[in-house]
């Protein structure tokens, strides 16, 4: 056992233990503390969990290595997924919160009077958070497999069994308060690489203004190797591509259930709002750090690897070579390595950073821990995501009315477990990179839970049959759009699979507008409540009057 894996297993078995013991102190005990942690989460630390929740194994694994395969175009991820905050925070998030559900299907149950919308919408759910949860899974497997030096998908098996237990015994209280710790962590174990880089490369410590002069010199290497412009729009894919992820990956932000979820544990609109706000200085961290990563990474691998003979590259080379992530060929058989003769996945370049950068051991041990807490926290929420439209949404208010709270509890738990084994055995095998897994349930998020969530709040006209036939319709045509594009290479503007959310949600949209209008409007009760949603929690619409609560 060499030394860099004892450091590396020390501090992830530590984070572990600290991890397991928040959710043990926090086990839930009720059903408000498992879905919604009791509704006593202060804005600041549900901020953090947000911000845990949200950067998921994309964000810290794969989307520095997305950027710095993609260059220009990799932007669109970064500028989807903040913009997407914005639209929550502001057009959603405190409206659903004064609602006072416990879930999105509930809420879409509750404002459409429909058990079928309700049940819809908790099929919706589990199929995205299921999406999602196989981003992570993977995720998991690229650190563990690294970390023992084996096959990814042992690893992602390890990571399966991790999360299960970890998810399904503190519900969403014992993950909150996990989540903010995981946070911590997190954003440590991704800013000490980039700035100890920057320091490196500039000897400047503040990476997001010192990687322009980088990209300035990495634009001269890309001329001298004959490859296209790091920083050059549009190499990658068409400007209308560039524009359909950005939309999708925004809407489907907005539309995220177990995102939205997290709204749900603070105790008022305004916190609501402010858990936002933080959400969005926690996020910005390290989203406007992954630009800088991936222009340090790409300079570094072009000066100190590329144009070196084959049987003399650093040792860090071969043990990602074995993990199946980095494969190397001398296609000209020259014995030096060329930029194009190195396959390198966007999901290692996070990961391979402080050995590519030579950090040192307990760097490495620390990016390891991070990119764990970001799997491990997103997971948490996901899964959560599908237990609650599992056991609350679909068993307790449609199957089983009359069940105890303890087999609720129990219910929500094994729900937990065989979601989180399924994924697993997805993952194993996964039809994609880590982003782009994640950027499918993000379009169809876009195409089902935004729509509905949007003219749900916003338009009191929008009813039963409606929302019903805009989720199945937004769904089909973004599935659709995502098998046509991936596997039967139709592409429409070019736009390829990750930007199909633009097609389903505005197919979502326009069919529940026209089935809407033509069809039943709803209760004077429900169109009331509706247009309630849009004050503050002190005042109350009714009657076509606004009343202050005293």
């Amino acid at each position: 056992m060499d030394t860099q894996f004892l450091v590396s297993l020390t501090i992830i078995l530590a984070t572990f233990a600290l991890y397991i013991g928040i959710a043990i102190y926090n086990k839930a005990k009720e059903t408000s503390d498992f879905y919604v942690a009791g509704r006593g989460v202060p804005p600041i630390f549900n901020g953090m969990a947000i911000g845990a929740d949200w950067m998921s194994a994309a964000s810290f694994i794969g989307m520095a290595g997305t950027i710095m395969l993609l260059g220009y175009d990799g932007l669109a991820y970064i500028m989807g997924w903040t913009g997407g905050y914005l639209l929550l925070t502001f057009l959603l998030a405190p409206q659903l919160r004064k609602y006072g559900r416990y879930t999105v299907p509930e809420f879409i149950g509750d404002r459409y009077e429909s058990h079928t919308a309700r049940v819809l919408a908790a099929v919706c759910t589990i199929i995205i958070s299921f999406t999602y949860s196989i981003g992570q899974l993977s995720g998991s497997g690229v650190v563990i497999g690294r970390l023992f030096e084996i096959d990814a998908k042992i690893g992602t098996l390890i990571g399966v069994v991790l999360i299960a237990f970890y998810s399904a015994f503190g519900g969403m209280k014992g993950i909150t308060w996990t989540q903010v710790a995981q946070y911590i962590i997190l954003i440590i174990a991704y800013l000490i690489p980039v700035i100890f880089m920057s320091l490196q490369l500039t000897g400047n410590p503040m990476p997001w203004f010192s990687y322009g002069r980088i990209i300035e010199e990495m634009g001269e290497l890309d001329r001298q190797l004959g490859i296209s412009e790091y920083f050059a729009p549009f190499t990658n894919g068409t400007k209308w591509q560039f524009l359909a992820l950005l939309f999708t990956l925004m809407a489907g932000t907005a539309g995220l259930p177990h995102v939205i979820v997290r709204f749900y544990t603070v105790s008022t609109m305004k916190a609501a709002r402010w858990s936002g706000a933080w959400a969005l200085l926690f996020i910005g961290l390290l989203y406007l750090s992954a630009p800088a990563y991936a222009a340090f990474s790409r300079f570094i691998l072009m000066k100190n690897v590329v144009g070196q003979q084959l049987n003399a590259l650093p040792v860090w080379t071969e043990t990602w070579v074995n993990t199946g992530k980095l494969q190397l060929a001398d296609g000209n058989g020259d014995g030096i390595l060329q930029w194009e003769e190195m396959i390198i996945s966007n999901d290692i370049v996070v990961m391979a950073t402080p050995e590519i950068a030579n950090l040192g051991m307990f760097v490495i041990g620390l990016v390891a821990a991070g990119a764990m807490a970001a799997a491990l926290s997103t997971a948490g929420g996901l899964m959560i995501a599908i237990s609650s439209s599992f056991a609350h949404d679909i068993y307790y208010r449609v199957l089983k009315p009359g069940a105890t709270e303890q087999k609720r509890l129990s219910v929500a738990r094994w729900s937990i477990v065989i979601a989180t084994l399924l994924a697993g055995l997805i993952a194993l095998n996964p039809p994609g990179a880590i982003t782009q897994i994640v950027a499918w349930a993000f379009a169809l998020a876009s195409g089902t839970f935004f729509p509905a969530l949007l003219l749900g709040v916003w338009w009191k006209r929008s009813n039963e049959k409606g929302v019903i036939s805009g989720m199945l319709v937004g769904l089909g045509v973004t599935l659709a759009y995502i098998f046509a594009a991936k596997y039967g290479g139709y592409t429409i503007g070019g736009i390829i699979d990750t930007g199909a959310g633009v097609f389903g949600a505005a197919a979502a949209i326009i069919t529940n507008v026209i089935v809407s209008l033509s069809t039943k409007a709803p209760s004077q009760q429900i169109q009331e409540e509706v247009l309630n949603l849009r004050y503050p929690e002190q005042m109350t619409y009714k009657d076509g009057e606004v009343w202050v609560d005293k």
